[in-house]
């Protein structure tokens, strides 16, 4: 398996760098500093390196350099399954009133999305925002679950976006009095069609992610979940041929356009899946668990999913984990480094409180981080 490594990282404009970079040359980086000193910041500048609006799902120009001209940069010279690239994104400085869309490049060409950067690595995360995960609205879970099918598939992102737009356009169909049922019936053949390729993606990934949950057992010091997706497509689609439940949801939308104008939405479909999440060790839904167990169940969800990318892939991904370590205590977070070392992936870690990376200081790079400039740790 080939490991997804950053090797060198540049950051030009973003967020409070101004301009910084760094070298890593080991695969456990800590990136240590005081709260708002910018180490979140740097994790999601490498986000932004994968398909997808990055860990916080920030707008570009909100990650641009306040005292700027609202262009940014991010830059990695990389080791991924392509072999040695470098892989960059950005954009320019508005032109007027003109917004200016983002831009990828790999070894300094131009490609046509950050879609093609999963060429070269994978990337899985966890941050503190995902804390209320289980607590949350379904449209959270949801969009994390799609995230973790994004770091397996990195096309996911563009079906997801292509339904909503479909489903946006049923909408405003719906919304004229006397709509044309030929216009009604093309947009939800489209629609159907899409919704089946996220369901279909969505159903597979959570079979083999339940797989990996089960597998690990007892065998790691974080508890396993059992996990299902709350969506009847997504379910349908293991068991059923994919055109006769493409055919199903057509006849579902026709059969609900009346409803749907009354509501002013689409009220069925897999824009609306939720997760499902038991915390294992106590047979009990993930919600019902105390806030310490919610955060080792995501962790451990974590960590299977990243093994799952790997054997899925070949790629072993790259792993953003934001203020984690100062969740754990001394045991449980050695543990942690010990299953990451077994990963063999490099990881990215921040926290507050150096004494949380105390274990790092011989076998890993551990950067201060201060008002925007980073600096190695000696």
């Amino acid at each position: 398996m080939t490991p997804s490594r950053i090797h060198r990282l540049t950051l030009t404009h973003f967020r409070n760098y101004r301009g910084a970079s760094l070298e890593a040359r080991r695969d456990m980086v800590a990136l240590v500093g005081p709260n708002g000193a910018g180490k979140t910041n740097c994790l999601e500048a490498i986000s932004f390196l994968s398909p997808g609006r990055g860990l916080r799902r920030a707008t570009l120009e909100d990650v641009a350099d306040n005292q700027g001209d609202g262009a940014w940069a991010v830059s990695a010279e990389v080791a991924g399954a392509l072999g040695l690239a470098t892989l960059g994104t950005g954009i320019e400085a508005p032109r007027g009133e003109a917004s200016t869309g983002r831009r990828c490049r790999v070894d300094r060409e131009t490609v046509g999305s950050a879609s093609a950067f999963g060429d070269h690595l994978r990337m899985v995360w966890l941050t503190p925002s995902m804390d209320g995960l289980f607590m949350g609205a379904a449209s959270e879970r949801r969009r994390f679950f799609d995230r973790l099918v994004l770091a397996i598939d990195s096309e996911h992102s563009s079906r997801v976006s292509a339904l909503e737009r479909s489903l946006r356009s049923r909408n405003r169909l719906l919304e004229v009095r006397n709509f044309d049922d030929h216009w009604c019936d093309a947009i939800e053949r489209e629609t159907a069609e899409l919704a089946v390729a996220v369901a279909a993606t969505r159903g597979q990934t959570a079979v083999k992610l339940a797989a990996m949950l089960r597998a690990r057992g007892e065998a790691s010091a974080f508890p396993s979940a059992q996990i299902a997706l709350d969506g009847w497509m997504e379910n349908a689609l293991l068991s059923e041929p994919a055109l006769a439940v493409e055919e199903r949801y057509r006849k579902i939308l026709r059969e609900s356009r009346v409803r749907d104008a009354a509501a002013g939405r689409t009220l069925d479909g897999p824009h609306l899946t939720d997760l499902d999440v038991v915390y294992a060790p106590k047979a009990m839904p993930a919600k019902d668990a105390s806030t310490g167990e919610q955060k080792a169940l995501l962790i451990g969800l974590v960590l299977a999913h990243a093994t799952l990318v790997a054997e899925t892939t070949g790629i072993i991904p790259l792993l953003l984990l934001d203020e984690v370590v100062a969740h754990l205590d001394p045991g449980r977070r050695t543990a942690l480094f010990n299953e990451l070392a077994k990963l063999g992936a490099q990881v990215w870690l921040t926290g507050a409180d150096p004494a949380g990376f105390a274990e790092l200081r011989a076998s890993g790079d551990v950067f201060d981080v201060e008002n925007g400039r980073v600096t190695r740790r000696a």
